[in-house]
């Protein structure tokens, strides 16, 4: 199995839920704190909402591919590599409410793309390592956090 994703930090995360669930016919899959997501299997996307700032346009955060092993991860990694791209790598990070192994890749408009897959459930929202300077950032998932173009080999999470 695997999905694209779609993260987006909106300003208003009851309002944001209420109209997707419209739009989409269903419920978020999961609910926290400042998050929810839907996990659609017709259209297959996951859909990802972060609650932002009060008062500010939703925003792209990132893009992503689910995946449905760690060995598919890994896989990723190494092709995006061979095809000579930046890779950042997070293995057994919390993001997102979920345990996961990532590769994380920018595209030519410095927009950040992760391969994931969600290992366990996790019970804190957790932050995405700072590629260029090695440490946390204060949210999860965060474009900012991964916005410098990492260096390959990296290791240090949606």
């Amino acid at each position: 199995m695997s999905r694209v994703q779609l993260a987006l930090r909106v300003s208003d995360l009851e309002a944001s839920i209420t109209f997707y669930s419209k739009l989409f016919g269903t419920e978020p899959a999961k609910r926290r704190e400042g998050y929810a997501n839907f996990a659609l299997s017709e259209p297959p996307l996951k859909l990802v909402l972060i609650e932002g700032e009060p008062g500010q346009e939703t925003r792209l955060d990132h893009l992503g591919v689910e995946v449905g092993s760690t060995d598919q991860v890994t896989a990723a990694t190494t092709r995006l590599k061979e095809a000579g791209l930046a890779t950042f790598e997070e293995n057994d990070t919390a993001c997102c409410y979920a345990l996961q192994d990532k590769v994380w890749v920018h595209g030519p408009g410095k927009e950040p793309w992760e391969v994931y897959v969600v290992k366990a459930d996790a019970d804190i929202l957790g932050k995405s390592a700072d590629p260029s300077a090695g440490t946390g950032s204060d949210t999860c998932c965060a474009s900012e956090a991964v916005e410098a173009e990492p260096v390959a080999g990296c290791a240090c999470g949606s």
